[in-house]
């Protein structure tokens, strides 16, 4: 009986090919993945390679380890920067915040010292005519007066001088008032009441406000007077005969008269 050579998927497997099948699939593997670029031939490398596959593997793996460092190394230096840039911009942000406030801390204290300046120029008193002195006191007596004695103080003032609200108030009579001459009657905030007598004519009306050295009116000498002054009285109420001392009324407001 003749002998028959196995064929087909029974054909035994030929071990040498298997092999050099293996080792041209794993350079094609490490091709793929990058680790083996390309295999240089000795004609262009310029002369024949002086080692095995394995070895020509393992330099560039090396090469490899390389490029990934430098590209750790890149990513490294860009992570710096892009931190000190986040940093910068940061800093910026704090420093613009804090001028900020230190703008808004500056503008609501200039407002505090515009405010307490307006509070003090409103409640400060000061002379009704600048520079002048009392002729007549408080009290003084004489047949000059109709009730005998001097309900204020006369302040020396030429005719046409600048007559002063004492300090800030609201104006509640102009015109004629009798012994008075041409007058003017504020009403001060703390609730007391000023009179200027003897006027050629009031600069103000009824229901204005003036505030400290606000012109209010020229001095003359109209109604019961010998000469032009500024006849000058303080009161505790609207009426007459509620009348205080002028003198310690402007000094105990601060005025050095």
């Amino acid at each position: 009986m003749a002998f028959t050579r196995p064929t087909g998927k029974h054909r035994r497997t030929n071990r040498r090919a298997t092999r050099t099948g293996a080792g041209l699939a794993g350079v094609a593997a490490l091709t793929t993945t990058g680790v083996v670029g390309t295999l240089a031939s000795p004609a262009a490398a310029g002369e024949a390679p002086a080692h095995t596959g394995l070895t020509q593997a393992i330099t560039i793996g090396d090469s490899l380890a390389d490029r990934i460092g430098d590209q750790a190394a890149a990513q490294r230096l860009a992570a710096e920067a892009a931190a000190a840039e986040q940093a910068a911009v940061e800093a910026a942000r704090v420093q613009a915040a804090e001028a900020k406030q230190k703008a808004e801390k500056e503008r609501a204290e200039k407002i505090r010292a515009a405010r307490a300046a307006e509070r003090e120029r409103l409640n400060r008193y000061v002379l009704p005519v600048e520079g002048s002195y009392v002729s007549t006191g408080y009290r003084t007596g004489g047949s000059l007066w109709s009730s005998g004695s001097h309900s204020g103080v006369d302040f020396h003032a030429p005719s046409g001088s600048v007559v002063r609200a004492v300090g800030a108030g609201t104006v509640v009579q102009t015109g004629w008032g009798g012994a008075y001459g041409n007058e003017v009657v504020v009403k001060m905030h703390d609730g007391t009441y000023t009179q200027y007598g003897h006027l050629t004519s009031a600069t103000v009306s009824v229901g204005q406000t003036v505030t400290p050295g606000q012109q209010i009116a020229v001095s003359g000498s109209t109604g019961n007077s010998t000469g032009p002054h500024l006849h000058f009285e303080a009161r505790s109420g609207a009426d007459y005969g509620t009348d205080m001392d002028p003198v310690a009324y402007l000094r105990g407001h601060g005025v050095d008269v």
